[in-house]
C-alpha cells in the first residue's frame, strides 16, 4: 500500500510539472498575441475587429452624448463623433494592430487613413441606400450588409496602402 501511494505521488508531481509547462506556454502565447504586433494578416484582422468595435462605441457614444446631453444638432454631432471614432481607430491601429508603417510622414499617413475612412463612409451610405430603397430591406438590415463590406474595405485598404 505504501508503494502504491508513493507511485501516485510521483505521477502526480510529473503531471503537475507537465501541466505547469503547458499553462506557461499558453500564457506566453496569449501575452505575445495581446501585447505584440504581428505581420500575420489573420492576427491583424482579429485585432482590428476589437479596434473597430471600440471605435464604434466611441463614435456611437459620442453621437448620443453630444446630441442628447449637450443638445448639439445631430448632424454636427455625427460629424464630431465620426472624427472621434476615426482618431480612436487610427491610434489603436498603429499602436496594437499593424506592425509596419509605409509612410514616415505621420500627417500624410493620417490623411490617407482618413480618406480611406471617408470612402468607407460613402460605401456605407450607398449600400444602405441600395438595400433599403431598391431591395426594400429594413435600414438596420441594410446596415448589417454595409458594416461587413465597409469593415473589409477599411481593413484591407489600410493594410495594403499604409501598413504593408
Amino acid at each position: 500500500m505504501l508503494f502504491g501511494k508513493h507511485m501516485e505521488d510521483r505521477n502526480s508531481k510529473k503531471m503537475n510539472i507537465k501541466n505547469k509547462t503547458i499553462v506557461n506556454s499558453v500564457n506566453g502565447h496569449i501575452k505575445s498575441f495581446i501585447f505584440n504586433k504581428s505581420d500575420k494578416t489573420s492576427v491583424q484582422l482579429f485585432k482590428y475587429v476589437f479596434v473597430g468595435g471600440i471605435a464604434y462605441c466611441i463614435d456611437f457614444g459620442s453621437l448620443f452624448f453630444l446630441t442628447e446631453v449637450a443638445k448639439i444638432h445631430y448632424l454636427v454631432s455625427a460629424a464630431i463623433a465620426f472624427i472621434l471614432g476615426l482618431l480612436t481607430n487610427y491610434a489603436l491601429s498603429i499602436y496594437w494592430v499593424f506592425s509596419k508603417r509605409t509612410l514616415a510622414n505621420k500627417r500624410a499617413e493620417f490623411l490617407i487613413f482618413s480618406i480611406i475612412g471617408l470612402v468607407g463612409l460613402g460605401l456605407n451610405e450607398v449600400i444602405i441606400w441600395f438595400f433599403t430603397e431598391s431591395m426594400h430591406f429594413h435600414y438596420l438590415i441594410s446596415k448589417i450588409f454595409s458594416t461587413f463590406v465597409v469593415f473589409m474595405w477599411n481593413f484591407f485598404a489600410r493594410k495594403k496602402i499604409l501598413f504593408s
